[in-house]
């Protein structure tokens, strides 16, 4: 259990995965008829719950995925590994980040216990080639920063073009993003199933070289050794004429994070900070309460993270609403009010600044990388748009108008756990382009190595 645990984490520290989901991953196989009506329910509720199911694709496009999926269900049991492969594929192709069914974290326990093993590679995508960020196989002659050309004979374009529709995301950019935080070596996994040997080509410069390596256990020689990508964690440092603040993610115990807030902006205005870096990168996002008391201290008027902010009701939004939401609440309630199916506009309050003697009056930088998710991203436009901060870095792999603001139920016979966007975001300055936070200056941020490069560089133009 103390390996799961590290596990849950490892996989996704900002959505706590339920213990409950070990419990599925023992149960008996699905039957065949079990899988496809399960299938259908899921199509049929992507349609009728998601704000717009048709936002990246078409009802052509969708109902035929649905159809091919549907055909492949030939045998005559499936387990929960197979079902949920099955489903991520159908619900993927809408192609939103935040309509998904999670990596399947019960069952790759499950097969970490029995002695599994991974891919030893991993790779971080830049300038479309896989180069590799680390190696824990026992070949030492594969070394960092060297591209990954081809796995058993199959070029890694070929490899990844097998993962993707495991990975929901708007475009091939984020899907990149999410690969290098989920790794390789577990996606591979799951889209292709254990293979013990790997013959694996390698550039190295100019020199290209074919190896021999082995797997790895998932626990002992992987996940015991491996960091983490979406690692932001709270932090203030103060440099000679420059403060470091990393709020951390937007989640948690909010109390606790005020706190940490409230003591951080105290001790950067003690001093007189001329220069403030709010660091956004690895940050998974979280709730807007989080996000906006952060903003509160640079804010110089009333401020909002939407321009509009839509909900579309379900019958199953009005569920979960009613079982688990307090209907008294102005934003719960609307849901349970609108008719079914409605979309429409919910208002929230303007959120006000800090009193002016609390407020930091420096120069205010944000750093954002690929790996800046959901309320991160919203929260670097939200700050960009009102002209509060230069914002550095490299645009991030989610959109800042973006359909979000995720709820999730559970299919009914196999109990697999859906996760979708009931909601859709503009920017505060009402762009609806299809792409990311932009910079204002533009760095690149490595993966390669332990530099810094993004803060690196900022503090020596400061």
């Amino acid at each position: 259990m103390k390996h799961f645990k590290t596990l849950l984490k490892a996989i996704c520290p900002i959505v706590l995965m339920l213990f409950a989901a070990l419990s599925l991953a023992n149960e008996k196989p699905f039957t065949q008829e079990q899988v496809i009506k399960d299938l259908s329910y899921l199509y049929d509720s992507l349609i009728e719950t998601h704000y717009n199911p048709y936002a990246y694709t078409s009802p052509i496009e969708l109902k035929q995925r649905f159809h091919d999926l549907k055909s492949q269900v030939t045998e005559q049991s499936y387990s929960l590994l197979e079902t949920t492969k099955l489903y991520q594929q159908l619900v993927s192709s809408l192609n939103n980040g935040h309509t998904e069914i999670d990596f399947p974290a019960s069952s790759y326990f499950e097969y970490a216990e029995s002695g599994g093993t991974l891919f030893p590679l991993e790779v971080t995508i830049e300038d479309n080639k896989a180069l590799i960020r680390a190696n824990y196989s026992k070949n030492t002659s594969i070394v960092k920063g060297a591209e990954l050309l081809e796995v058993n004979g199959q070029p890694i374009s070929t490899i990844l073009k097998g993962i993707y529709p495991l990975i929901s995301a708007e475009r091939q950019y984020f899907k990149n993003a999410k690969l290098e935080i989920y790794t390789l070596p577990r996606y591979y996994w799951y889209a292709f199933g254990q293979r013990d040997k790997f013959v694996v080509t390698i550039r190295n410069d100019d020199l290209i070289t074919e190896y021999n390596i082995e797997a790895i256990n998932v626990f002992d020689e992987f996940e015991a050794k491996k960091d983490e990508i979406l690692n932001a964690q709270q932090k203030l440092n103060i440099f000679e004429n420059t403060a470091y603040l990393n709020p951390g993610h937007f989640s948690g115990e909010e109390k606790k994070y005020q706190q940490f807030i409230d003591q951080s902006f105290a001790a950067i205005n003690k001093i007189s900070s001329k220069n403030l870096i709010i660091d956004l990168r690895n940050n998974g996002g979280g709730n807007d309460s989080f996000s906006d008391y952060l903003v509160a201290y640079i804010a110089d008027k009333p401020f909002s993270w939407n321009s509009t902010f839509s909900l579309r009701t379900s019958a199953l939004l009005k569920k979960d609403t009613k079982a688990n939401r307090d209907i008294t609440q102005p934003y719960w309630h609307s849901v349970i009010s609108q008719k079914t199916g409605e979309r429409y506009e919910f208002h929230f309050e303007k959120y006000q600044p800090v009193p002016d003697k609390k407020k930091y009056k420096g120069n205010v930088y944000v750093l954002i990388n690929r790996h800046s998710h959901s309320q991160a991203a919203v929260t670097a436009a939200q700050i960009q748009d009102y002209g509060w901060a230069t914002i550095v870095g490299e645009e991030t792999g989610d959109y800042p108008s973006l359909y979000a603001s995720q709820f999730q139920y559970s299919l009914p016979i196999t109990n697999i756990v859906v996760k979708i966007s009931k909601g859709y975001i503009v920017r505060v300055n009402g762009n609806t382009e299809p792409k990311g936070v932009i910079p204002d200056i533009m760095m690149r941020d490595h993966l390669l190595d332990e530099n810094d490069e993004i803060l690196t560089q900022l503090l020596q133009r400061l």
